[in-house]
C-alpha cells in the first residue's frame, strides 16, 4: 500500500547534498581552532602553534588535528593540546553550527622538519657536486 493520495515513497540512500561538506567543515575547524588556541588557551606547554591540517571522519565523530610548533617541546605541546581538547571542543561547539562537533585528536606534524632536512641534503649534494666539477 502506498501513502494517502497515491504517492509512493521510494526511499533510497541519497548522496550528500553538499559533496565537499567534510572539507569545508575541516577547514572551518582549522580556522576556529587557530583562533581559540591563540586567544583562549592559557596552557604554558602550548607555545606558538600552527594548525597545519584537520582530517574529519565522515560521521564527524573524530578529527585529527595536525600542528607544527615554532619553538618548544612538541611532545609536551601535544600533551597540552590533547588535555585541552575538551575545552577546545566546547569552544568549537559555540562557533560551529553542526549537530556533531568532533572529538579532537592532536598530532605533531613533522612535515616541515622533513622538508628542511631534505633541503639540507639537496644543498649538500649540490655543493659537493659543484666541488667535483
Amino acid at each position: 500500500m502506498g501513502r494517502p493520495g497515491g504517492v509512493r515513497c521510494l526511499c533510497m540512500k541519497k548522496k550528500s547534498s553538499t559533496p565537499n561538506r567534510g572539507f569545508r567543515v575541516a577547514d572551518q575547524i582549522q580556522r576556529d581552532l587557530t583562533e581559540l588556541i591563540a586567544r583562549e588557551l592559557k596552557d604554558p606547554r602550548v607555545g606558538m602553534v600552527t594548525i597545519q591540517a584537520v582530517e574529519v571522519t565522515p560521521d564527524y565523530a573524530h578529527a585529527k588535528v595536525f600542528f607544527s610548533l615554532l619553538v618548544g617541546d612538541p611532545v609536551a605541546c601535544e600533551a597540552g593540546l590533547n588535555q585541552a581538547a575538551g575545552f577546545l571542543r566546547a569552544g568549537l561547539f559555540k562557533r560551529l553550527h553542526i549537530h556533531t562537533v568532533p572529538t579532537l585528536h592532536f598530532q605533531f606534524d613533522r612535515t616541515t622538519e622533513r622538508a628542511a632536512d631534505m633541503n639540507a641534503l639537496i644543498a649538500k649534494a649540490v655543493s659537493s657536486r659543484a666541488k667535483e666539477d
